[in-house]
């Protein structure tokens, strides 16, 4: 054992620790770098600092897509729904012109242009007690005709289509309305709608009757977007099934002349709201929608004066005679 002192180890000192790290691989503590990394490669943009005062802007909201428009299969699907939806407001729909037989329905419809069924409803009882058949009509003298049906307004043009599908019947048809549109529309003053009208409601044979009401309505609804009558008729007789082409023009109507009105229909109370395209033209709040409904929807006497015995309002008043309030 040898006699020399032993130092002691200096404060600080690696010692036998930084021998064993040097052998390992370790290498001593460095003097740290005071030099800077190297700046990135590429230009950096330097980012403004926020102010605190001032709120940050709320992002933009995504605008919402574009619905995809309805195809002809869908719309069909809608069309036909609506259907039946009426179908169920209107069970008791039906021709509104007052008639017994097919010569009434046909002077009657020939009559209803440029003026309101009621009217023709009115002015019809005069008219057929005066001349019940077409040879009693085409024997008229024009200015006793004229005066008879001047209520129902352009009575002058109105009385020469009469008396020619008179004069027409008498000596063309045997005194009867024919069946076929091909025949009737060759009588002075009848169109396809007329005629329509006459073969759905008097014959049993379907067809789709144009008139203003209609052709407002299907247009509404997106079923087509033609204008020309015989191109509505075409384009919606391709929607439906041929047995519901008379009662389908009898409901569009219906629905037309009590809710749907041209200028202000009531969307508020309209049973096939959620189904129709143009919703809120209208009156949506349900309240006020409420108070546009006409007719038996709106506790308001109907157009005919002999209404069907299903029709639940109230028959109209005679020409002249005063209406309740």
């Amino acid at each position: 054992m040898s006699n020399k002192p032993v130092r002691a180890q200096a404060k600080g000192s690696t010692g036998v620790t930084g021998a064993l790290n040097s052998a390992v691989g370790e290498q001593a503590p460095t003097r740290a770098s005071t030099k800077t990394p190297p700046a990135p490669q590429g230009k950096v943009s330097a980012k403004k600092p926020a102010n605190p005062g001032k709120p940050a802007k709320p992002a933009k909201a995504a605008a919402p897509a574009a619905p995809k428009p309805e195809s002809h299969l869908a719309m069909v699907r809608r069309a036909r729904r609506i259907n039946r939806e009426l179908a169920e407001v209107y069970p008791y729909a039906h021709p509104e012109l007052d008639f017994r037989n097919p010569f009434e329905l046909l002077v009657a419809t020939v009559l209803s242009a440029q003026t309101t069924d009621l009217r023709v409803n009115q002015t019809t009882p005069a008219l057929f007690a005066a001349y019940p058949t077409p040879e009693d009509m085409a024997a008229a003298a024009p200015e006793d005709l004229e005066e008879i049906i001047r209520p129902t307004g352009f009575f002058r043009a109105k009385s020469k289509s009469l008396l020619g599908l008179s004069q027409a019947l008498r000596d063309n048809f045997g005194g009867e309305v024919p069946g076929r549109i091909e025949d009737l529309v060759t009588l002075p003053g009848v169109g396809r709608k007329t005629a329509n009208v006459v073969l759905g409601n008097a014959f049993g044979v379907p067809g789709i009757t144009v008139d203003t009401h209609f052709g407002r309505l299907v247009r509404r609804f997106k079923w087509t977007e033609q204008e020309d009558p015989e191109k509505v008729e075409a384009e919606i007789c391709a929607i439906f099934p041929k047995s519901e082409w008379t009662m389908l023009s009898h409901r569009v109507v219906f629905h037309g002349r009590r809710i749907c009105h041209a200028r202000k229909p009531a969307c508020g109370a309209c049973p096939i709201a959620p189904l129709c395209p143009a919703y809120g033209e209208g009156e949506t709040d349900p309240e006020k929608a409420l108070k546009l409904l006409k007719y038996e929807k709106g506790g308001q006497p109907g157009q005919r004066l002999a209404p069907p015995p299903d029709y639940p309002g109230l028959p109209a008043a005679p020409l002249g005679a005063r209406t309740q309030p």
